[in-house]
């Protein structure tokens, strides 16, 4: 009997339609049925690397419909399983003119113990979920920004899988190598444990990319880009980290129609028909969107009632050649100028890296970038690479070009000068490993410009660290960094902003409200494998 490898994953969803999306251990025909509604949806699967994987398109649905689904393989029934203890999954379409509610979260650790990543806030907040009944406030949208799974600090349960494939010894040692490998990587983060399995299968998920889903401070720079490509293991490396992206992460945030004219999908089905693998068509693609950045763009925009939701790909789509850097590159800043528009309640605009960074950290940053640029000669340029390198020092206030572009276009929005004001302008990220939300203070805008950043799911900062974040985040210490910025003739940043708000160091998931006008957020902990309790709340726009 063919049998699911992993989900059904609910992904991309609207008023009307919704994706469920599918890993099974063979060939097969998939289909989503919910009879009572009229649900019967098909999707041959498609082969990659001897994986086979379906994407199911369900149209036809209601706005804010609540429709349970069963998962059939060549006609047999393998979703919900039998004796399962926990509901119904249902597809969960959006309602355009009810509240919104967006949850989200980074850098989750799984497989692991409590012990070493404390509690797992994705599978408390699952059990919230399960057992609330209903009085429980449901999330619309998952949004998961970045290391959902870590390529580079592997679990026990990984390295036996390895050691099962090549030599203790072989390079990468205690890495994924390539495809197979990260195959095994989103079984373990998203099947092992039931919580999460049935979670991913009932709530709207969407995701975005960050360094440790392909290798710690991935895309840092020109340098860093040339000594991994000197690494005989990197092409397979590489190519297999965006290729499994594309494939388990990428196709669930494009909506159908996006999915219908996209190009990459449409050779990749013809050549698993055609050959029976795909494998290598998915291998050229993932490594020419390495290569050539503005050949793919991973980011993406949702208009959800009065809001828009735009991810942007801070890693993938970085401009690193030996003249010029950028975040992101030329084409996809053009997409980017293209969203931030006016004319709507709220803009969220998630980035995997945070955009406003506690100013002692933005201004070590910057300094650093202008430093490594040759600011300060040749000598001290080799050794702020080696520093950049070493401390992560390579967030937006690292590309301090991107940074001001960027805040021109916020600006011009919250000012109204590209149509009606929203009534916010949110930054949600994740990556830096505590939740915390900072505030614009000016220029002055007719929009409340702010950072909402939660990070970790299940991955705490050690003490040292914690103890010198919290430093960073003190009122008072950043105008020495910022003397040492403007010597190295770093520009005042256009934008000046303040943390209000945390920060908060323990494993933490949040909740972006939406109705109208208004906008809160909402931080939580996992207390016990079962059960969060609330860190702080706030009100972005009222």
């Amino acid at each position: 009997m063919t049998a699911l490898a992993l989900g059904p994953h609910l992904r991309h969803v609207s008023a009307h339609t919704a994706t469920i999306w599918v890993e099974t251990d063979r060939p097969c025909e998939v289909r989503v049925v919910a009879a009572e509604y009229g649900v019967d949806a098909s999707a041959p699967t498609f082969t990659v690397h001897g994986h086979h994987y379906a994407v199911v398109e369900v149209d036809g649905l209601d706005p804010g419909a609540r429709v349970p689904y069963q998962v059939l393989l060549d006609g047999e029934t393998v979703w919900p399983e039998p004796g399962s203890a926990y509901p119904a999954s249902q597809i969960r379409t959006l309602d355009p003119d009810g509240t919104l509610r967006i949850s989200f979260g980074s850098c989750r650790r799984s497989p692991g113990t409590p012990e070493k990543f404390g509690h797992d806030a994705l599978a408390a907040f699952a059990h919230r979920l399960k057992d609330g009944g209903d009085g429980v406030t449901w999330p619309d949208v998952l949004l998961m920004v970045g290391d959902q799974v870590y390529a580079d600090e592997l679990s026990d349960e990984m390295k036996e899988f390895i050691r099962g494939r090549r030599a203790a010894d072989e390079p990468p040692v205690d890495e994924a190598a390539d495809f197979e490998d990260y195959t095994h990587l989103y079984k373990l983060a998203w099947r092992d444990d039931p919580a999460v399995r049935w979670l991913l299968s009932t709530v709207p998920t969407f995701t975005i990319f960050d360094d440790h889903d392909i290798r710690d401070d991935w895309n840092t720079s020109y340098a860093w880009r040339r000594q991994m490509w000197a690494q005989p293991w990197w092409r397979a490396r590489i190519t297999g980290g965006i290729g499994s992206y594309w494939v388990y992460q990428h196709l669930g945030n494009m909506s159908p129609e996006e999915r219908a004219s996209d190009q990459v999908l449409a050779k990749v089905r013809a050549a698993s028909e055609a050959h029976g693998d795909a494998g290598a068509v998915l291998d050229e693609f993932a490594e020419r969107a390495d290569k050539q950045p503005d050949t793919m763009r991973w980011s993406y925009a949702h208009d959800w009632g009065g809001t828009r939701l735009v991810v942007v790909d801070s890693r993938c789509s970085r401009l690193l050649t030996s003249d010029r850097r950028g975040m992101l590159d030329d084409e996809e800043f053009r997409w980017l100028d293209e969203q931030c528009q006016g004319g709507m309640d709220h803009l969220l605009i998630a980035s995997s890296l945070p955009y406003l960074l506690p100013r002692t950290i933005h201004h070590a940053e910057s300094w650093n970038e202008a430093v490594a640029g040759g600011a300060w000669g040749r000598r001290a340029a080799a050794a702020g690479e080696k520093i950049r390198q070493a401390a992560d020092l390579e967030h937006w206030a690292a590309f301090e070009r991107s940074f001001r572009e960027v805040a021109e276009d916020v600006i011009a929005v919250g000012k109204g000068e590209r149509g009606a004001a929203p009534a916010s302008i949110s930054f949600l990220s994740g990556d830096i490993h505590y939740s915390c939300l900072s505030r614009v203070t000016a220029p002055d805008t007719a929009s409340a410009i702010s950072q909402i950043i939660c990070s970790p799911l299940r991955n705490p900062l050690n003490g040292t660290i914690q103890r010198a974040n919290r430093f960073a985040s003190m009122r008072g210490v950043s105008g020495a960094f910022r003397a040492l910025a403007k010597l190295a003739k770093v520009p005042a940043p256009p934008l000046r902003w303040r943390m209000t708000d945390g920060p908060w160091f323990d494993n933490a998931i949040a909740t972006v409200e939406l109705t109208g006008r208004q906008c809160t957020v909402r931080w939580e902990t996992p207390r016990t494998e079962t059960a969060l309790t609330e860190l702080g709340r706030a009100a972005i726009a009222r």
